[in-house]
């Protein structure tokens, strides 16, 4: 009993320099958010849900939020299947170039990355010369800031994080025991049935962790769009980021603060939803 007792003082000061970062660096801000979220512009008179019923309400919240909201239902399930098909495909091979040329855009410069895009996408880039040349007619779409603006973002966030996804599978399959493929090949299970009931459960875990850390790099792609299309883009990839720069331009705390409660609300009710759908699964 009292070794335990020591394990467990043990534990609380490894980790209590960490949580106290945490803290202090996240937790009592985020409080001082939402007691914010509760007043007035001044921050001196208490306001009640006004400030929510006004965020909630505006037009360019709800078209941020949905935008959002529909670039993560959309990029995430890509991103997961092609990180996964792409790591089987090179796990136990000895494939090092296409492992090379698949993490290379992690460590390419963003504004390197755009103005390759631009170079490729603008009115008399590359794109549209080479449909030109196929078609026989005239190409002169901006793929950035017409309706493909979205299909954009959706190809540059997969393209640019697929390296790092799939190291993550790779590592959830390299501790995979052989043991289990060779008892189930002996017993005549095909590759399909490997897949299905050995590599699949044995990586819900890494499953988990690509979908958390693939949503966390999601709300980077700003960083792109913003460099692609600029502070105004086409309102199909105008985002919560977007929102967030121009209510700092004017300073509008209150707006701020309440609409950072609503997407921790939306993200704890996400995370909430995906925990049950997981347990009903299992």
């Amino acid at each position: 009993m009292k070794k335990k007792r020591k394990h467990i003082f043990l534990a609380w000061v490894f980790l209590m320099p960490g949580l106290s970062g945490i803290t202090v660096f996240m937790v009592l801000p985020f409080l001082d958010v939402v007691r914010r979220s509760f007043l007035d512009a001044m921050g001196r008179e208490f306001a009640g849900l006004e400030n929510y019923e006004m965020v909630w309400k505006n037009g360019a919240f709800r078209l941020a939020a949905g935008n959002t909201m529909l670039f993560l239902a959309f990029a995430i399930p890509v991103l997961f299947v092609m990180s996964l098909v792409l790591s089987l495909l090179v796990f136990k091979g000895e494939k090092g170039i296409l492992k090379t040329s698949l993490i290379l855009p992690m460590v390419i410069p963003a504004a390197a990355m755009v103005l390759v895009w631009k170079i490729l996408l603008c009115t008399d880039g590359v794109l549209n010369q080479i449909l030109s040349a196929m078609t026989g007619k005239s190409w002169e779409t901006d793929w950035v800031n017409e309706n493909t603006s979205f299909a954009v973002l959706v190809v540059t966030y997969v393209w640019k994080n697929t390296g790092y996804d799939m190291l993550l599978w790779l590592a959830g399959l390299s501790s995979i025991p052989e043991s289990l493929y060779d008892a189930a090949q002996m017993d005549g299970a095909g590759w399909v049935a490997r897949l299905f009931y050995i590599t699949m459960p044995c990586l819900k875990n890494t499953a988990g962790l690509v979908v958390i850390l693939s949503v966390v790099n999601s709300f980077r792609v700003y960083r792109e769009a913003y460099l692609l299309a600029g502070s105004y883009p086409n309102q199909r990839i105008y985002m919560v980021p977007h929102l967030f720069g121009h209510w700092f331009l004017t300073m509008d705390i209150q707006k701020m603060s309440t609409a950072a409660v609503f997407l921790v609300l939306g993200a704890v009710i996400g995370a909430g939803a995906c925990k049950g759908i997981g347990r009903i699964m299992r």
